[in-house]
């Protein structure tokens, strides 16, 4: 944990396929400090995104949120996750294919990783998807900051149709289900 103008800061890595919808989803959420986007789980140093399309160095695009867990919770975080992506896809996320567009949660504790496995436990026993969850769950790797022109990107590229078709739906979703945990004046 993390301690920023005396709140204690926690971190989670999410891969749920493009790092621009799940930043996206994520940076809107009560109590979520930061959201970046970048690469994880892969075998080489600094990868560019470039190395990344190609889905030989084993990283995928990933999100590093920084969150206060006195406001929202690791596990409110994960209910999220698995509500705005298909955690039942290996390796793909709509038209996005490839392993760098996988579902992967990164833990940074033994902790989140209990969570994790749990919170699938429970999904897979209430049949909430139709398939089976290939979501992979692993250590926390360094995290690699993607460049530059890919934070934010949907804040500041509404109007690109990627946004629009793919993005816009994940957001609508999040405000019809999880209003109550957005940031003020978010949409």
């Amino acid at each position: 944990m993390n301690k920023q103008n005396n709140t204690y800061l926690d971190t989670a890595i999410l891969a749920g396929g493009c790092f621009w919808c799940t930043e996206a989803v994520f940076q809107r959420l009560d109590g979520v400090e930061e959201v970046v986007s970048g690469y994880t789980g892969g075998t080489i140093k600094n990868p560019a995104y470039r190395e990344i399309c190609t889905g030989r160095t084993g990283h995928a695009e990933a999100v590093k949120i920084t969150f206060d867990p006195s406001k929202i919770s690791y596990a409110e975080l994960l209910e999220v996750f698995f509500a705005t992506h298909d955690p039942t896809t290996l390796n793909k996320q709509g038209n996005d294919v490839g392993t760098q567009y996988r579902s992967e949660i990164f833990y940074t504790t033994p902790e989140q990783k209990q969570m994790a496995e749990d919170f699938i436990d429970l999904l897979e026993k209430e049949n909430i998807f139709e398939s089976p969850i290939v979501t992979a769950i692993s250590e926390a790797k360094p995290f690699y900051l993607a460049e530059e022109e890919h934070h934010d990107y949907y804040n500041q590229n509404k109007q690109q149709p990627y946004c629009q078709i793919i993005i816009d739906p994940k957001i609508k979703k999040l405000n019809n289900y999880f209003s109550k945990k957005l940031k003020h004046g978010t949409i």
